[in-house]
């Protein structure tokens, strides 16, 4: 009987230790008052955030995070894409100078060629990076999945979610990015935000639909059945990848959230309902109608305000103000009330 009350201790302990499943916040660096790295790592493991994105290879950050636990995406800066994509030794001096030193002590998820670069003058480096960040891991026996992350700016239709489709400014390259994502079994990353949707067309989309707050279905699209936007823009992303003959290739979304401040519909109130709906949604496991029954990775965006990025909404997306006190109470851990 004791030995059973202590194993039962230690799986509490675990339990309680461990954040919630299928959830990160991004960590962006775009302030000119932001704690340091050590205290910002401190800070996400006394909330027992657990999985973290970076747009950067931070030296300050990367240092911080060893031996923390925490597991990382780590993106290249956009503009190395080129070098990247032209130069496999740039790639490799990116691997060796940016991964191995750390490799033993952080546990690095995925990496990310680029950021919302597609379509766009970037958009063509972006296969090439990322098979030559790969090639480089490779040679360094690190497996490491490399992807890249796209903005709903690919989408040329998302309306209903079976319709979506990649435009064709985009498909030219999305198309061989999923190939090889889907030869290596490496996620897509997808920056998805409902609030842009819904600020842009508030007369078209019902808001209790955008902040995850109805339990009734609102869109009904053949066999699926959609009461949140959040599910039905990842199932668009997935029917164009269908489209491309890549049903194989799964989402991770690296970023999602709601303003605080800054317009009318960026409220203190509907960024904590946004935030707390979609950590229950993702954590319940039930994925989407389209891939029932699989934990959405999904990143919030973002650990903090930043007052170094467009005034307005754009500085308003953090869960935590730079001196650390919350913005508002999010439900991070399984246990939290």
């Amino acid at each position: 009987m004791h030995r059973l009350c202590i194993l039962l201790f230690v799986f509490a302990c675990v339990s309680l230790s461990s954040g919630v499943e299928g959830i990160g916040v991004n960590y962006g660096l775009l302030g000119n008052n932001l704690p340091p790295p050590a205290q910002v790592i401190n800070l996400l493991k006394s909330r027992n955030i657990q999985n973290i994105r970076i747009f950067d290879p931070n030296q300050d950050v990367l240092k911080a995070l060893e031996g923390s636990g925490i597991l990382l995406i780590l993106g290249t800066r956009n503009e190395d894409l080129q070098a990247l994509a032209s130069d496999p030794s740039f790639a490799k001096n990116w691997i060796l100078t940016n991964v191995i030193p750390h490799a033993s002590t952080v546990k690095i998820t995925y990496i990310s060629a680029g950021n919302e670069v597609i379509p766009g003058p970037l958009a063509t480096f972006v296969l090439g990076a990322m098979q030559n960040l790969d090639s480089a891991l490779k040679a360094n026996n690190l497996n490491i999945p490399v992807t890249t992350a796209i903005s709903l700016g690919v989408l040329g239709t998302s309306y209903p979610p079976s319709n979506g489709a990649f435009s064709g400014d985009a498909v030219q390259f999305l198309q061989p990015i999923a190939q090889f994502l889907a030869t290596k079994q490496y996620p897509l990353l997808a920056n998805v935000y409902t609030y842009f949707a819904y600020s842009g067309t508030p007369a078209q989309i019902q808001l209790d639909y955008a902040l995850l707050k109805s339990t009734a279905p609102i869109v009904s699209d053949g066999q699926f059945q959609y009461n949140n936007l959040f599910d039905a823009t990842v199932d668009s992303l997935y029917a164009a990848l269908e489209k491309v003959g890549q049903s194989a290739v799964e989402i991770v979304v690296t970023e999602t959230g709601w303003p605080s401040a800054g317009d009318v519909y960026a409220t203190i109130d509907n960024a904590q309902t946004y935030v707390n709906n979609l950590v229950s949604h993702v954590a319940s496991g039930q994925g989407t109608p389209k891939r029932p029954g699989k934990v959405l990775q999904t990143y919030i965006f973002a650990l903090f305000n930043e007052n170094q990025k467009p005034a307005g909404t754009e500085e308003n997306f953090g869960l935590f103000y730079p001196n650390m006190t919350e913005v508002y109470h999010v439900n991070l851990t399984p246990y939290q009330n």
